[in-house]
């Protein structure tokens, strides 16, 4: 089996900064695209941001300049740093990761953590 944990989350004050990570365990022969994910109440899931096993990265447009992901592939972990966070970026943050696990013949497998929220608020 495989698991995504996600930590970080909480609540900060608009113009600030918050850290999220997530790391990937179990059974796994290697990972693609990792990337984020959020959802606020009321919206459908939306992409934050990804990136490829070799450091590729795409943002939607909201958190260009803002948001950076970044991932250990050693440690199987992703990271989203945010700053200059604002209220429109209260969601609960998901990390996803495609993975290729043994046994599958290739197989690619998307994977979802369990969620964390961000709330930014004064």
């Amino acid at each position: 089996q495989v698991q995504l944990v996600e930590s970080g989350g909480g609540l900060v004050q608009p113009g600030g900064s918050l850290s999220l990570s997530c790391a990937a365990s179990g059974s796994i022969l290697r990972i693609n695209t990792m990337g984020w994910y959020r959802q606020a109440p009321g919206k459908q899931r939306e992409l934050v941001a990804k990136i490829t096993s070799a450091g590729s990265t795409d943002y939607t447009d909201s958190v260009k300049g803002r948001f950076i992901i970044s991932r250990v592939n050693a440690s199987n972990t992703v990271y989203l740093q945010m700053r200059s966070l604002k209220p429109e970026d209260t969601a609960v943050y998901y990390c996803n990761a495609d993975i290729v696990r043994p046994g599958y013949d290739g197989a690619v497998f998307r994977y979802w953590g369990q969620g964390t929220q961000v709330t930014v608020s004064s």
